[in-house]
């Protein structure tokens, strides 16, 4: 990878992980299904313009794309940070990089060398070192909701490297679109008082919900769509670790979560793990 290309790769994790005490913000003012809805709609009202429709080899891969990657990812993960604390959340989310890894495998035909396997196991140790400290039991639900977003998501990265590249706009742009009626119809069936959060959200909410379209989205998976065109999704996957760093910093200065030792030593392990597994990587970038 080019030192830009590493650079972007820093960058993802670092408005991802900020994003996690960003969200819970937002989501203190709106109900979380409708958050994902809007976000969504922003996005795609901001980007169809400057992209053409999707042709019909593109069109199939999108929406399946939308469904793992927007839908069930994104619902899943609102859900689960607003009952749970940001901290525990970026840790579970880790999860995404080994179940990526590994599905890259069977799935794209990617080879995963022994020092690649050894740092995916390092990552699942770290998230498991985290989550099992005494005060993840009260939220197992929200770490499980997250885990399953994780799974989701990873599917979601499988998919957009087996069908692509895509133009990372583009996709970017028509997945959003495709999100946005999944989300709002579970939204409309199982939640209440949309209309009411949008009329009393305060500046505080709207700069959060900016945030998310513009960096978290935008910015953040444009970035990864571009990354993952041009490189094996072992060799960029494990860069997304780095946000339980940013994660965990951004939960302490902006949320007042408390930083014990077991997110310190579960963040170092999986930071250990992004080292080894760029380390012992053996594909053709």
């Amino acid at each position: 990878m080019s030192p830009l290309e590493i650079l972007c790769a820093v960058l993802v994790p670092l408005f991802w992980g900020v994003q996690f005490a960003v969200i819970k913000i937002g989501l203190a003012a709106f109900p979380p299904l409708f958050f994902v809805a809007l976000r969504f709609a922003a996005v795609a009202a901001m980007l169809l313009p400057f992209v053409g429709r999707p042709t019909r080899h593109e069109l199939g891969p999108m929406i399946a794309i939308s469904v793992f990657f927007g839908g069930v990812n994104f619902a899943l993960f609102f859900v689960g940070l607003r009952q749970g604390s940001a901290s525990l959340a970026s840790v579970a989310s880790q999860l995404t990089t080994p179940f990526t890894v590994l599905l890259a495998g069977p799935f794209l035909g990617e080879r995963l060398s022994p020092r690649v396997l050894v740092g995916v196991a390092l990552a699942f140790a770290g998230v498991a070192l985290t989550v099992a400290q005494p005060r993840a039991s009260a939220e197992i639900v929200p770490i499980l909701l997250i885990i399953a977003a994780a799974f989701a998501l990873a599917i979601g990265n499988t998919l957009t490297k087996r069908h692509g590249p895509f133009d990372p706009v583009k996709l970017m742009a028509w997945m959003s679109l495709f999100t946005v009626p999944q989300v709002m119809a579970t939204s409309l069936l199982i939640e209440h008082g949309q209309l009411a959060s949008l009329l009393s959200a305060g500046p505080q909410a709207w700069l959060a919900f900016a945030y998310t379209v513009l960096f978290g989205a935008i910015a953040g998976w444009g970035l990864w769509f571009w990354l993952i065109a041009r490189h094996s999704m072992n060799r960029v996957a494990p860069f997304a670790l780095l946000q339980t760093v940013f994660a965990v910093a951004a939960g302490v200065i902006f949320l007042g979560e408390s930083l014990t030792p077991t997110l310190v030593v579960g963040a170092i392990v999986c930071i250990a793990g992004v080292a080894i597994s760029q380390s012992g990587h053996r594909t053709a970038a």
